[in-house]
């Protein structure tokens, strides 16, 4: 009811599309307040908060900011690529699909949440831990695979956990969807026997949330002393930062990064993390690749390497020396 009843706090002056009011800066905490676990990840995010906002563009921008921090979608992060269901439009275009939805962009989030789908579905994991997973952005595209049978959930955050359990609406769940999903406080950086034995692990924009002398201990927590036969990593490159128009040049996409890597640097890392544990390492874009400063999401996708070559991986090398791990 709770839910409900935020949606239609918002929903009302959107469909609306005017406030019989005058709209102040205190309007922009409570459309975060109400879309608060829902409205980072909405479809149409950036026509919700203008039409609430009453198109006041420096309200908008405010809010559309705060929103990226909420789960590091950041405000401008859309490029070309098409949704899905336009792509099928193309493919197929007899069937009547709506010119519109063919040009409308996908969020970089909603991109990288299906690169990790696919490079999961690749390798045939079935349980899968998603650490570092926050306030639950990918549990709900892990639980709509029916072939993960256990997901588990990792963040040293309890307040985290709590979100997510009620953007999961954990307390109203399926017996039997409940019983797929596992949420534990832990560190990452500190070994954890819990996790020993999951098919595959997701580090999705968690990394560069670590101090960078931090780096080693979650390498030996993850890949050592967990291991699992595939890790997915993914992070911001830095060089794709100059195509963000609001984004000052020289800052970081979002305020808790300690850190943001080249294609270069995260080559580097990802061959070095690959031949230390016995990993083969492919390098992968998410969102588009431009052709001078690449994709704005880079992948690295670990798997444990056959026990004959174990000792004698070749990962992608980096273009250059320079590295910051």
């Amino acid at each position: 009811m709770a839910d409900a009843v935020n949606h239609l706090y918002v929903g009302l002056p959107v469909l609306d599309d005017a406030k019989h009011y005058w709209v102040s800066n205190e309007e922009i905490d409570k459309l975060l307040r109400a879309g608060a676990g829902w409205l980072a990840n909405h479809p149409e995010r950036d026509l919700i908060t203008r039409r609430y906002l009453a198109h006041k563009g420096s309200f908008a921008r405010q809010a559309l900011a705060r929103l990226a921090e909420v789960d590091d979608a950041e405000a401008d992060a859309l490029d070309d690529a098409m949704a899905p269901s336009a792509a099928a439009a193309l493919a197929n275009p007899h069937d009547g699909g709506d010119a519109k939805e063919a040009d409308k962009p996908v969020p970089l989030v909603v991109q990288r949440h299906g690169a990790v789908l696919a490079a999961l579905r690749s390798c045939g994991a079935r349980r899968v831990i998603d650490l570092g997973c926050g306030s639950g952005a990918l549990l709900p595209t892990l639980l709509s695979e029916p072939t993960f049978t256990d997901i588990v959930g990792v963040d040293v955050s309890h307040r985290a956990l709590e979100q997510a359990a009620r953007r999961l609406h954990l307390d109203r769940m399926p017996d039997r969807q409940r019983a797929r999903l596992t949420l534990l406080q832990g560190a990452l950086t500190y070994t954890d026997s819990r996790l020993v034995g999951y098919d595959a692990a997701v580090l999705m924009e968690v990394i560069e949330h670590l101090d960078l002398d931090r780096l080693p201990a979650l390498e030996h927590a993850v890949f050592a002393a967990a291991g699992p036969d595939t890790v997915i990593v993914t992070t911001p490159n830095v060089e794709h930062n100059v195509r963000y128009e609001h984004l000052p040049a020289g800052t970081m996409r979002h305020r808790d990064h300690r850190f943001e890597w080249t294609r270069d640097q995260f080559a580097g890392w990802a061959g070095r993390v690959a031949g230390r544990h016995g990993y083969d390492v492919r390098l992968l874009p998410v969102g588009t690749d431009d052709a001078e400063v690449g994709p704005p999401t880079q992948m690295a996708v670990f798997t444990r390497a056959p026990r004959e070559h174990a000792d004698q991986v070749h990962p992608s090398p980096p273009r250059s020396a320079g590295g910051a791990a």
